[in-house]
C-alpha cells in the first residue's frame, strides 16, 4: 500500500534513509559524509519542512513502512524533481519503487518533466530509473560535502515535449 506520509512516520522514514543509504553507498561515499548528509537532510525539523513544502509518500507492507519517495511541487516551468526514493534492502525489486513512482507521477499531472539526480556508481538506482522510462541527460562531477562524486541527471517526460516545428 502507498499513502501520504504523516508526521508520526518521521522516525520510520529516517531509519529507511539511513539503512538504504548505508547499503547503497557503502563503497561509494565515505560513512562520515553519509552521516553528515543524513543528519542534515533527515533531521526532524527538516522532515517537518519537507512534509509542509513537498509531497512524500510511504510504502507500507504488513503495517510496516518499508520505503518512501519525496517529490517537489511543480514549478512555473512545469518541472518537478524526485528528490528521494528509498526502500529497505529486503523490499527492493518487489514493485514498491514502481508503486511509489506511479503515485508521485499521478500527483504531478500539471508537470511536463520529472528530474532525478543519482550517483553514477549507484547501479541499482540507475537501473530502476532506466527501467521506468527515465532518459539520461548528462553526467557531471560535483563535490558532495567535500567528497568528489559523479552524478547522473535523468528526466522522465510526464507530458511529451512539444516540437518546435
Amino acid at each position: 500500500m502507498i499513502r501520504a506520509m504523516i508526521e508520526s512516520d518521521i522516525p520510520a522514514v529516517q531509519d529507511i534513509a539511513k539503512t538504504s543509504w548505508n547499503d547503497t553507498y557503502e563503497n561509494i561515499i565515505p560513512l562520515e559524509v553519509q552521516t553528515r548528509f543524513l543528519e542534515r537532510n533527515y533531521s526532524v525539523p527538516m522532515m517537518q519542512k519537507r512534509l509542509e513544502k513537498t509531497m512524500i509518500y510511504v510504502a507500507v507492507h504488513n503495517d510496516q513502512i518499508i520505503g518512501f519517495a519525496n517529490f517537489t511541487k511543480v514549478d512555473e516551468d512545469g518541472d518537478a524533481e524526485l528528490t528521494a526514493i528509498y526502500l529497505l534492502p529486503d523490499y527492493q525489486k518487489m514493485g514498491y519503487g514502481k508503486q511509489l513512482l506511479n503515485v508521485g507521477l499521478s500527483s504531478l499531472k500539471s508537470a511536463s518533466q520529472l528530474f532525478v539526480y543519482v550517483e553514477c556508481e549507484n547501479k541499482k538506482g540507475r537501473s530502476f530509473y532506466e527501467n521506468n522510462q527515465f532518459t539520461l541527460l548528462e553526467e557531471f562531477e560535483e563535490v558532495f560535502d567535500g567528497h568528489p562524486l559523479y552524478t547522473a541527471k535523468y528526466v522522465y517526460y510526464v507530458k511529451e515535449p512539444v516540437s518546435a516545428y
